[in-house]
């Protein structure tokens, strides 16, 4: 019988990434015309690993780092959001490990939104970035880092 793999052992499984593939015709209506970077699990979480207490990185920010690093028009909206949340749930492993942490809940949506899929759901994250002096708002059935456009790291 197989058993589950961790989301660590997910995060490790680079899958022969990363890799840049020309965009597709049928791509192109949604993102243009050029090249799309498809990045790795650990791309992904090393980026989030980079930002610093009291300061956030939208899921499009590490997009455009990936796209930068490998010269590509586009970095993958679909697998840099599937890689956070695995970086994400790694994090969580780890922490029961008692072992330094991928700092997940700064990594939010576009529009500084909360992501609802990540460890512990929306109050977890908003108890750790009020931990870190950010205010949380509501916004419809959205939770947004209030300051989020002058928290974020270039």
């Amino acid at each position: 019988m197989k058993t589950k793999r961790t989301w660590k052992e997910k995060l490790l499984d680079s899958k022969d990434l990363p890799k840049v593939k020309a965009i597709t015709e049928k791509q192109e209506k949604r993102w243009g015309k050029g090249t799309i970077a498809i990045p790795s699990p650990l791309e992904v979480d090393s980026i989030m690993k980079t930002v610093p207490k009291g300061k956030v990185i939208t899921i499009n920010q590490i997009r455009d780092r990936i796209a930068k690093a490998h010269d590509a028009t586009i970095g993958c909206p679909i697998t840099t959001g599937i890689f956070s949340w695995i970086a994400a749930n790694a994090a969580q492993e780890d922490l029961k490990a008692g072992q330094k942490v991928t700092p997940y809940w700064r990594t939010l949506k576009e529009g500084g939104i909360i992501n609802e899929k990540y460890p512990g759901g929306l109050e977890k994250q908003a108890m750790l970035l009020e931990q870190e002096g950010h205010d949380i708002i509501q916004k419809g059935k959205n939770w947004v880092v209030a300051d989020w456009v002058k928290a974020k790291i270039d």
